[in-house]
């Protein structure tokens, strides 16, 4: 058996929760490979919506297992709170839900150091959420980090010393180090993690693999804010590429199978850095109003534009994508003309590769196209896409190179077209 790879090729937001949830049925396992709760995945069904920061969104199907991953950062605050939260929506998450024993903790004075190192930056700040898994992964890859395994071995003693080098690095920069304030639920929620099957995830995910049973690796944010391959500084601090999914649940290369790469029909981004085709218009605005773009766990407005095929040609290369999965498609329904970006102007030389360094000098080249002008919410099939739309899909999988199998066209999971 080979493992499935569900992640975003774009800056994140592109609807990867409700894709895991309508494709959970095909699988006996979900597994979360990196991120942390500064990614919400939104899911809507039965005129219900809920938010998953941190736990995996095959959750509410039937009874599979649901893994965090190692490469996964928890923050035990917002982790009982969002499992009690499914709890109360009779979701039995303690027997469904497995945690690595290597996925590290986000402390209360990772939050601290992340508002201090953001406000250092000053003009050049990144748009942090502050939910502090920068600092959390800067202590991982220091080899300072605390890990899930360690809340069962001398642990008040690997705290204190994680909490006190902290406190010192806060009061060098000039920054507040009171924890007081949350500290006591931090410690509720260390001991609320207890209650869950914590294990040695390689093993179980390798083991899973050896008896047979399918498993779907779901990322979160996207390609394009992966730490090495995004548009640098202004990304992530894990890797949100399929890489990450090997990295992430200790799953060898060899056994990637189908990738499933999610995307929006047009294109959006959270906070500060490099956006090409973003829109400073009333279509922008349009965009974002039609699509309710706001930040799932910040409620920050999202930056709004065209979408961006240069992006996508790369991210599609980075990830070795074998299916497309294209997400707000009804969000367009009634513009007359819709563009896709198909090159750049690049000090002043046109280019289809994405550069080094994606700035203010970066001109998009569009393409255009006439508009489908029809309310497609409601449609169950393929056969009742307008001519303009099927034109449009046509369009993009020439241009990227790999098939769309799924298209959504509204936010409930119902509302989700399975190709032929």
């Amino acid at each position: 058996m080979k493992v499935d790879v569900l992640l975003g090729l774009q800056w994140g937001d592109e609807g990867k929760g409700k894709v895991v949830d309508v494709l959970t049925p095909r699988y006996n396992v979900v597994a979360r490979f990196q991120g942390g709760p500064n990614a919400g995945h939104t899911l809507e069904f039965e005129g219900k919506k809920f938010v998953l920061r941190s736990i995996p969104s095959g959750v509410f199907q039937h009874g599979q297992i649901n893994i965090i991953g190692n490469g996964v950062v928890l923050d035990p605050i917002l982790f009982k709170e969002e499992a009690e939260d499914l709890e109360k929506n009779g979701v039995e998450l303690k027997k469904i839900l497995k945690i690595s024993k290597k996925a590290h903790l986000i402390m209360p004075t990772h939050r601290l150091l992340d508002k201090a190192n953001e406000a250092l930056k000053g003009k050049s700040k990144i748009g942090t959420t502050g939910k502090g898994i920068g600092p959390t992964y800067t202590d991982k890859i220091s080899r300072n980090g605390l890990r899930i395994g360690d809340i069962f071995n001398n642990f008040d003693e690997k705290y204190s010393v994680a909490k006190n080098r902290h406190v010192t690095l806060l009061k060098a920069l000039g920054a507040d180090a009171d924890v007081s304030a949350i500290e006591g639920k931090w410690l509720e929620g260390i001991e609320y993690l207890k209650e869950f099957d914590i294990i040695d995830s390689e093993y179980v995910v390798n083991r899973y693999l050896k008896e047979g049973k399918s498993i779907l690796c779901e990322g979160a944010q996207g390609s394009l804010l992966d730490v090495d391959f995004g548009s640098y500084p202004f990304v992530t601090s894990s890797n949100t590429v399929c890489a990450g999914a090997c990295t992430g649940l200790g799953v060898a290369p060899r056994k990637i199978g189908e990738v499933f790469g999610i995307f929006k029909a047009y294109c959006t981004r959270v906070g500060s850095g490099p956006f090409p085709t973003e829109l400073f218009d009333e279509t922008g605005a349009q965009i974002r109003k039609i699509g309710h773009e706001y930040g799932a766990v910040t409620g920050r407005e999202r930056r709004c534009g065209w979408i961006d095929l240069v992006a996508l040609r790369y991210t599609i290369m980075l990830n070795g994508v074998t299916q497309l999965i294209m997400m707000k498609s009804d969000v367009l329904d009634g513009f007359d003309t819709v563009k896709a970006c198909n090159s750049y102007i690049v000090d002043g030389k046109a280019t289809s590769d994405f550069p080094f360094s994606i700035d203010a000098k970066i001109e998009p080249v569009y393409t255009e196209m006439p508009g489908w002008k029809t309310d497609m919410t409601k449609f169950k099939s393929e056969s009742e896409f307008p001519k303009e739309f099927k034109d449009y899909i046509k369009f993009l999988e020439a241009q990227l190179e790999v098939p769309i199998t799924i298209v959504s066209v509204g936010p409930d999971r119902e509302q989700t077209i399975l190709r032929k």
